[in-house]
């Protein structure tokens, strides 16, 4: 019966520590297979040329309309901490990433005027939709929708990049965002889309523009020149440049750029502001889930022996009381101080696994405080227009809306019917 008893004992002592050495791969359902990727020859269109896109100077420049990014937050707050989302950063970074892709648009040279706005209700001819998948400091992954102003998809992407370990230890990276090259990347992407355009194409693109913003303020006026179906706009015609109606919502339509513009400087202002805070963050947080990954493989060293010294002790018990039964109460003493020791050292291998495994934050009271809501705060400002004057009021989403209300008040009560005489 004792020798039962032991192999009992170690058979327990092995049941520990081979479930120590388990790790998690996710189970079935981490382990299923998507068969959509198995089999058949893939379309053209899943495969993303990684040359450097070509630039047209000859052709037409599509003016690019860039959505603060959605932060890509649970619906559900109590998720965020399981996810390892920081929901202030995230808002911070939502007008950061959009400014980001802003920048690296504008640097490729293939488009017109690059503008950010704070929903997707801006006049564009080409819309480039964010979201933030992650962003942790090391891992970073958004995921961009292209669509024209006619309806027409480009293409959804995901783009993600992993910051290498020595990025801020090299001196050359100084003031340098670690996630520029995902940006880059984006914006390379969708020039590369752009090529396949012609000139005539992107022209009929930009009447669009022109018509869809001038069917904002009458549309019964333009509907015989554009056909909207299903979401999708067809150009049937163009305007004369003379006729009055076009004439009329161009000119507002310039006043509404001038206003886009200035909202540019905004978030320019913004991001620049966060830089500081937000480099440092990154630095940090790259730091500790470097540490955090050294931690974990020493704290599962330090528990795999643990447990063995626990095994050792809970052996020399049974030892200990073999040699009782047998009259040898020395070697039983013997057992049982090494017991004791083994199940210290145990329990304190145990204890600093645990304790290692819990390492300090990074206070980031100014990105949350910068972050507490999606949509900028900015200034009233009082602007003039054709001798009327309009307050805007608000963040930067409810001063836009504002500002197109006011643009339609404007056209309203300054039309005129035409008059054959």
């Amino acid at each position: 019966m004792p020798f039962l008893n032991k192999i009992a004992v170690y058979a327990l002592c092995m049941g520990f520590l081979l479930s120590g050495c388990v790790t998690n791969d996710g189970g079935s359902e981490g382990t299923a297979l998507n068969i959509d990727h198995l089999i058949g020859p893939k379309l053209s269109s899943f495969f993303d040329p990684k040359r450097k896109a070509k630039v047209d100077t000859d052709k037409p420049k599509l003016d690019i309309v860039v959505p603060v990014f959605d932060p890509g937050l649970s619906e559900d707050a109590k998720n965020y901490k399981e996810e390892g989302v920081w929901p202030e950063l995230r808002r911070a970074e939502a007008n950061r990433f959009a400014y980001n892709l802003k920048t690296a648009l504008e640097a490729i040279g293939a488009f017109g005027a690059v503008r950010i706005t704070p929903d997707n209700t801006a006049t564009g001819d080409i819309y480039v939709i964010g979201k933030i998948v992650e962003s942790n400091g090391e891992d970073v992954e958004i995921e961009v929708v292209v669509t024209d102003i006619s309806g027409n998809p480009w293409f959804t992407r995901n783009f993600d990049h992993t910051v290498d370990p020595g990025f801020h230890k090299n001196p050359r990276n100084n003031g340098k965002d670690p996630y520029d090259p995902m940006f880059e990347e984006a914006a390379n992407r969708i020039a590369l889309e752009l090529e396949a355009y012609s000139s005539d194409q992107l022209v009929t693109l930009k009447r669009i523009t022109e018509l869809r913003f001038g069917s904002n303020f009458t549309q019964e006026a333009f509907s015989k020149h554009l056909l909207i179906e299903d979401g999708k706009a067809k150009l049937r015609s163009f305007p004369s440049e003379t006729d009055p109606m076009f004439q009329r919502t161009q000119a507002i339509r310039v006043r509404d750029q001038l206003f886009t513009d200035g909202l540019q400087d905004t978030y320019q202002s913004f991001s620049e502001r966060m830089e500081a805070s937000y480099l440092i963050w990154q630095e940090q947080s790259l730091l500790e889930i470097e540490t955090k990954s050294e931690v974990t493989r020493k704290a599962a060293g330090e528990a795999v022996l643990g447990i063995l010294a626990i095994g050792v002790a809970v052996a020399a018990v049974v030892a200990g009381a073999d040699a009782n039964q047998a009259g040898d109460y020395g070697g039983g003493a013997l057992a049982n101080t090494g017991a004791i020791l083994a199940g210290v050292a145990g329990a304190t291998l145990l204890q600093n696994s645990f304790q290692t495994s819990e390492e300090a934050k990074v206070h980031r009271d100014a990105l949350a405080e910068m972050g507490e809501s999606i949509n900028i705060d900015l200034s009233p400002q009082v602007i003039a227009f054709e001798e009327q004057t309009v307050k805007l009021t608000g963040d930067a989403k409810a001063q836009f809306s504002q500002w197109r209300e006011f643009l339609k008040k404007i056209y309203e009560e300054e039309q005129t019917p035409e008059v054959q005489l």
